[in-house]
């Protein structure tokens, strides 16, 4: 599934709420792509629009859907974090500016596509807005906090520690890289976090849900995948893929849009 260059792609900063966000607008030429819901894509824990590369566009083209990918506020090319610290319930509390962001950039019914928080973020939308999602794709999202968990996120500050990883991330993320890094760090390894759980929001999903995991996934297991398809309202489906860790979109693209693709297909 290459990509035919008919798209028309546009970045812009949305005004939202006092601050701003970094938005890409990828729009199909097809009179059907109105009628179509638009496929939102939302960012991991040190994610950004451009770590994306061209997966969104690539998805869009093969449904003729228009889609929108944005850096949510600390990450990318948005805002920086505002005063307020970060709290042990971020991705609830994210979740529910999730819906305003998109009527803000003037997208109603939509497909949510999320990597890791992000996939947690279309989980907890899909259940705070059912009327607005018409079905969610996760990558190595999290509904509780497992051991593994916590052992990758320290390896990840020990790289950020002894390695170039500070230099990588900030190409995406600039002087924002320290403060995002230490943020999702601090939240996820302090104490109170280990008791976090969003598994009661997932009986109010009704959409289809593809829960889509890398089986050697250094952030999670397959108990995160089984407790979304298992919990969920609507009909779900689990994709294990062999040999992938923590980002099968990018370690395995050509796979995860045939996935993607053959689900969102009969429902578009």
């Amino acid at each position: 599934m290459s990509v035919v260059p008919l798209l028309i792609e546009s970045d812009e900063d949305l005004p939202f709420q006092d601050h701003f966000l970094r938005i890409r607008r990828l729009r199909h030429p097809a009179p059907a792509a109105d009628d179509r819901p638009t496929l939102v894509f939302l960012h991991d824990s040190l994610g950004s629009i451009r770590l994306w590369r061209n997966f969104p566009a690539r998805l869009a083209e093969a449904l003729g859907c228009h889609a929108l990918v944005y850096d949510r506020r600390g990450y990318g090319e948005s805002a920086a974090f505002g005063p307020a610290p970060r709290t042990v319930r971020y991705l609830e509390e994210e979740a529910l500016t999730v819906p305003a962001v998109l009527r803000a950039a003037g997208v109603g019914h939509c497909v949510l596509f999320g990597h890791s928080d992000g996939g947690t973020l279309a989980l907890l939308t899909a259940a705070n807005e059912p009327a607005l999602v018409a079905a969610v794709v996760t990558v190595g999202a999290h509904v509780f906090v497992e051991d593994v968990t916590l052992a990758g996120i320290r390896e990840a500050q020990h790289q950020f520690a002894t390695t170039d990883l500070p230099q990588r991330l900030a190409r995406y993320h600039g002087p924002r890289t320290e403060p995002l890094f230490r943020a999702w760090t601090d939240t996820w390894l302090h104490p109170t976090f280990r008791t976090w759980n969003v598994e009661h929001y997932l009986p109010r999903v009704q959409c289809p849900v593809l829960a889509v995991q890398g089986e050697a996934d250094e952030y999670g297991t397959a108990a995160q995948v089984q407790a979304i398809v298992e919990q969920v309202s609507g009909p779900a489906q689990v994709a294990l893929l062999l040999g992938l860790g923590h980002t099968p979109h990018r370690q395995n693209p050509e796979e995860v849009l045939r996935l993607a693709t053959n689900f969102l297909r009969e429902m578009l």
